[in-house]
């Protein structure tokens, strides 16, 4: 029998998740436009990576729930912005450790766990599925951990390198666009190496271990040094040396 036309919740979750999939290359190309304008609007980030990032999250999600951590996460509805936002406990740290070290980059660059969340909810996302919610926050708060375990600044050849280890971590397009045309802006006035730099990015997020599923609220007592170790992540020698080069000019 038919049902009149009605829409069941099944339709309804499927025709949001099919929406979210759909590519919005002109949304993309307007706030990268933009971005590339002002290097500092975050909420453009967010806005690129939302626009090309087809399928990618539930890819993600579906990866996240075969680990033991990541059913935790879920099953528990763990949020990591309840551990970066205690302050007292970060700073009390041992100082060689992954923790410490964050407490102290986030000091330095004038940073708090809430600002990427302020920064996406300019064009906020919601999501029926709230296994997709969690997972889509968890990658969005554990942005400035990444920064701290990789090595690279928040300076715009630190941030585009981290966008290219990010890609081949999260295989979301939007972000491989980010780097890329970050990328050429940047030689144009670091050279040729910027993309030495890119691209080792690119081969170091392909042989670290998988990031989202990391227990981080274990490891930030532990030494940086044997985290770095745990997950495969290697000194960003390239980025370093550009940085020392260009600075020395």
């Amino acid at each position: 029998m038919s049902n009149g036309g009605l829409r069941t919740a099944g339709d309804t979750n499927m025709s949001q998740q099919t929406k979210r999939q759909r590519m919005q290359p002109m949304v993309a190309f307007r706030a990268l436009k933009e971005l590339v304008a002002d290097p500092q609007d975050t909420p453009k980030v967010f806005e690129v990576i939302r626009a090309l990032g087809g399928p990618s999250l539930e890819r993600g999600l579906r990866r996240f729930r075969t680990t033991d951590f990541g059913n935790q996460v879920l099953r528990d509805d763990i949020d990591i912005l309840d551990t970066l936002k205690n302050r007292s406990m970060l700073g009390a740290l041992p100082d060689e450790s992954f923790g410490s070290a964050y407490y102290q980059f986030t000091q330095r660059e004038s940073l708090e766990a809430q600002g990427l969340v302020d920064a996406s909810s300019v064009e906020v996302e919601t999501f029926s599925d709230p296994h997709l919610q969690r997972y889509g926050t968890r990658l969005r708060d554990t942005h400035d951990l990444w920064h701290t375990l990789t090595g690279y600044g928040r300076d715009e050849l630190g941030e585009a390198c981290l966008l290219a280890f990010t890609y081949a971590q999260t295989k979301n397009r939007g972000i491989f666009l980010i780097a890329i045309v970050g990328g050429f802006k940047l030689r144009q006035a670091m050279g040729p190496g910027v993309f030495r730099a890119l691209l080792r990015g690119y081969r170091d997020g392909r042989q670290a271990a998988w990031l989202p599923a990391a227990h981080f609220e274990n490891l930030l007592s532990q030494p940086i040094t044997d985290v770095r170790t745990q997950l495969r992540i290697p000194e960003p020698v390239p980025y370093r040396a550009l940085i020392a080069a260009y600075a020395a000019t």
